[in-house]
């Protein structure tokens, strides 16, 4: 069956679908806050809070505070000894292995020794006529002074004798001088080592010339067991320490208890300590600083001279020091530093402290706290000074 719709029928239809888009959100708008206002118009009630704020702690405690200091240094030899010929000559032969460890007294170099023997046999022969000329001359005069007793000679031809004998034992005292220096010469001619110690590479080779004292030297002998470790410090950290062992902040430690370790250029700690054996007396103008002087023992030789090391010396403070955390301590724009502590009543309070050094973590306590005093350590952002707290212990490592 066909059902025929009116015109004026369509006319409507076609009216309410061309309403403007814009009115379907407006719609649903409305829907909405209609829903909205059938539920509880009042929210819920914020969560009040429950008493005290809660902040963390730490109970400060007396204790022995062991802190280390850096110092940078030089590994030195404590004896070099350069090489350097005597006496003029060719060298003949090298008499050592370059790297190795030689003793005091052994050959290392071999120069032409034929010049310097010929010249001390001359010399010995030079004494021998020297003497014989003394025996001749010793007996003329022991006869002229017989003679000169009976009268068989003048006292002058007595006396001349007498100093003719004289003479020539002068001749042969210069003799045998020119015969030890001619040794002398000869011997240097067998260049050895002055020193046990370690070789260093040669600065010359077979059939070289050199000269007496010349300034290169021709090695170099040097000591690696023990070494020397040559550090620097501020002489205003040496006046520092000293305030600080005078008004009872550190220990000062006995001469037995100068002990020292060595942290390599790899950073690892060196396995053997050594000790400080001096310390200077005068500041250096242009650094400020004063040299310590350490003898490290080096039976593998892995201290070289002239490297870079640390050397870390250990001191410590009485019993009675104290130390803060410093997450516990608040520094001021006008540098200076404050802490917040909880007092018997639990109330917070703010503290004017001085503090130290820094050791690990933790501020060493000059002045403003005390032992079994309580620190504000956590919660600071929600308290401020007078308001009543609800402390809690924190457990914390000390640095």
């Amino acid at each position: 069956m066909i059902k025929f719709v009116s015109l004026s029928t369509m006319k409507k239809q076609h009216r309410f679908f061309s309403m403007p888009a814009l009115l379907l959100p407006a719609l649903l708008l409305v829907v909405l806050l209609v829903s909205g206002c059938s539920r509880d118009e009042d929210p819920a009630p914020a969560p009040k809070a429950d008493g005290p704020p809660e902040v963390g702690v730490i109970t400060l405690k007396s204790q022995r505070i062991t802190f280390d200091t850096e110092l940078p240094g030089r590994t030195v030899s404590p004896l070099i000894a350069e090489i350097r010929p005597q006496v003029n000559g060719i060298v003949q032969k090298q008499l050592f292995t370059e790297g190795s460890m030689v003793k005091a007294g052994q050959v290392l170099y071999q120069l032409d020794p034929a010049v310097y023997e010929a010249e001390y046999a001359a010399a010995r022969a030079s004494v021998r006529k020297a003497a014989s000329t003394l025996a001749n001359a010793q007996t003329v005069a022991k006869r002229n002074r017989s003679l000169v007793r009976i009268d068989a000679i003048s006292e002058q031809i007595n006396e001349a004798s007498q100093a003719d004998a004289q003479q020539a034992a002068a001749d042969l005292a210069v003799a045998r001088a020119q015969e030890q220096r001619a040794k002398i010469n000869l011997d240097y001619t067998r260049i050895v080592s002055p020193i046990d110690g370690w070789i260093e590479l040669s600065n010359v080779t077979p059939g070289a010339l050199v000269t007496a004292n010349q300034t290169t030297a021709l090695t170099t002998v040097q000591q690696l067991d023990p070494v020397y470790i040559h550090v620097s410090q501020s002489s205003a950290e040496i006046l520092q320490l000293k305030e600080d062992i005078q008004a009872g902040r550190l220990q000062a430690t006995s001469e037995n208890d100068a002990v020292i370790r060595i942290r390599l250029e790899n950073g690892l700690m060196y396995s053997h300590t050594g000790r400080l054996t001096f310390s200077g007396v005068t500041v250096n103008a242009s650094t400020g600083s004063i040299t310590l002087r350490a003898q490290v023992p080096n039976p593998d030789r892995i201290l070289m001279p002239g490297m870079y090391v640390r050397a870390v010396l250990q001191n410590n403070t009485g019993d009675q020091s104290v130390l803060v955390p410093q997450q516990a301590v608040t520094r001021r724009p006008d540098a200076s530093t404050v802490a917040l502590v909880v007092d018997a009543e639990n109330k917070v309070q703010e503290r004017s402290v001085v503090v130290g050094r820094a050791i690990g973590d933790n501020w060493q306590v000059l002045d403003g706290l005390a032992a079994g005093e309580r620190v504000l350590l956590t919660g600071s952002q929600r308290v401020r000074p007078g308001v009543l707290v609800r402390p809690v212990e924190t457990t914390r490592q000390s640095g």
